[in-house]
């Protein structure tokens, strides 16, 4: 697989990642299976593959071991990236914990999980709107000179609270969900991250998995799956949106591949500094994002997929 940077100066990667969360947390509780996951994420890395994500709110922690497993042998062949301040209170409700104490007690707790002694990136998962983000990436920053961590990254920040974080600490790497029907950052974090050399890694590259054209109703999602209560999943929404998945299929068609890959083709082609991280639990499914990274879109490819129409529905 081709390879860039983390960042300026960090790591060799694979243009396209892995993302683990739905391993073990929101997608499909009933098709999971932690010896099959392991085993896709050591085909991850032998496609190339190399950057691997997860966080300590998925499970939560549950996948942090799975993943600490998966790599148990095989740390030096990744670069592990995790997360931290989003939290699951009793009830399940996702909150936001960006005090500093908070991360100083959780990368420890990330590395115990992770069977290792360093993460290669720690990412603010959220940005607490009661914290300084001062203070957040301060406390990141202490784990960096501590060497529990090589670098730090934000996900789903402005440019204004990227500003603000690399006053701090260099910002490494920015995550935002984009995708064919998730353009947002493209007016200006995207941009903003280019100019500054900062990695902005897409995760949710495939819709969700809406833009592959798995789901045709709702009747095709999981029983438990959390996208059952994402408005883009609801019966009218997903009726309205296979406007967009049909017109990605056409593409694919065009050039005999997936429409999977044709996504992550588009994704790659807003850039040369984005590094995708689609999540899958299944070995066929790798086999083909991995190919993605040799898929070149044509100008009209481009031009047919950007002229698609925007989603029903809100992201979250």
């Amino acid at each position: 697989m081709r390879t860039t940077t983390l960042g300026p100066n960090g790591p060799e990667i694979g243009v396209i990642g892995l993302g683990c969360m739905g391993m073990s947390f929101g997608y499909d509780p009933h098709g999971r299976d932690d010896d099959t996951s392991v085993s896709v994420i050591h085909q991850a890395l032998d496609a190339g593959m190399t950057l691997v994500d997860t966080a300590d709110v998925y499970g939560p922690h549950t996948n942090e071991e799975l993943v600490g497993r998966a790599l148990a042998d095989r740390r030096e062949r990744a670069v592990l990236a995790t997360k931290v301040g989003l939290v699951l209170d009793d009830q399940g409700n996702m909150g936001r914990n960006g005090r500093p104490e908070h991360i100083r007690e959780n990368i420890d707790a990330s590395l115990r999980r992770l069977r290792t002694d360093h993460v290669d990136l720690y990412q603010l998962h959220r940005v607490d709107p009661e914290v300084p983000i001062e203070e957040s990436v301060g406390a990141m920053a202490e784990a960096v000179r501590a060497g529990k961590a090589r670098a730090i990254g934000l996900s789903e920040a402005s440019v204004a609270e990227i500003e603000r974080a690399s006053a701090v600490h260099p910002v490494t790497s920015v995550q935002t969900e984009l995708s064919l029907w998730s353009r947002e950052p493209l007016d200006e974090v995207l941009p903003y991250c280019a100019a500054n050399g900062i990695t902005f890694l897409p995760y949710s590259p495939l819709g969700r998995g809406f833009l592959t054209g798995r789901f045709r109703s709702v009747d095709d999602l999981p029983e438990g799956d959390w996208r059952h209560g994402r408005s883009r999943f609801h019966a009218e929404a997903i009726d309205a949106n296979q406007t967009i998945a049909e017109g990605i299929a056409k593409v694919a068609d065009r050039h005999g591949v997936t429409p999977a890959q044709v996504s992550l083709a588009w994704v790659l082609a807003q850039g040369s500094n984005l590094v995708p991280i689609p999540g899958t639990k299944t070995p066929r499914y790798l086999a083909a994002n991995a190919a993605a990274a040799d898929l070149e879109l044509d100008r009209e490819d481009l031009a047919e997929l950007d002229a698609l129409p925007a989603p029903e529905g809100n992201r979250y």
